[in-house]
């Protein structure tokens, strides 16, 4: 069960995590994208960070999580900010009734796939979003097996977003929202720790 000092830990890693990874992001994005991703991500994170500055969390895990979300709608241009913001959302829905994570991500899938008119093998977030719910419920969600998942983009054709206007030239490369979100769970996992 998600509880609001993880939650805080958690988006405490996310930020550190992004800002790390922010031009690695942004080089993905360059060769599939539109080199922003990066900098959107990182736009974000700092968004949430001042929101809780603003509004310290609380043992409201639905409110927190809208917060999040509402920081990600506001400040992260692209696609992302609506599909985080939506994938914040839908946590903050469930987390009404039901804390437990893997309940959690996969609320967020399904909102992320009916956002952003996905299915896993569209090579997006969804593909990491969608099988880390069932690695949570499994017990199985490690860094390597998230590294597992983020890779297995890199194969597929894009069928959504900027990336699918390349076609098949966007196969061998990494989907820079797929890899963003791989240190969102990453940052989860160095929480619980």
């Amino acid at each position: 069960m998600l509880n609001v000092e993880t939650l805080t830990k958690w988006m405490t890693n996310f930020e550190n995590r992004i800002t790390d990874q922010k031009d690695h992001l942004t080089e993905l994005d360059r060769v599939i994208g539109d080199s922003d991703h990066g900098n959107n991500m990182e736009r974000g994170v700092n968004a949430i960070k001042a929101a809780f500055e603003k509004t310290p969390p609380t043992d409201d895990l639905a409110q927190d999580f809208k917060t999040i979300a509402m920081a990600m709608l506001s400040k992260v241009g692209g696609a992302s900010g609506p599909l985080y913001g939506t994938a914040f959302l839908e946590m903050a829905k469930l987390a009404k009734t039901d804390t437990d994570f893997g309940d959690l991500v996969e609320a967020a899938a399904k909102g992320i796939a009916k956002r952003g008119q996905a299915k896993p093998g569209d090579k997006t977030m969804l593909d990491v979003w969608a099988p880390a719910a069932d690695l949570i419920k499994q017990s199985k969600l490690t860094d390597d097996a998230i590294d597992k998942l983020v890779e297995a983009t890199k194969p597929m054709t894009a069928k959504r977003g900027r990336a699918s206007y390349l076609g098949e030239k966007s196969v061998g490369h990494v989907d820079p929202g797929a890899a963003s979100t791989g240190e969102l769970l990453k940052a989860y996992l160095d929480a619980r720790a």
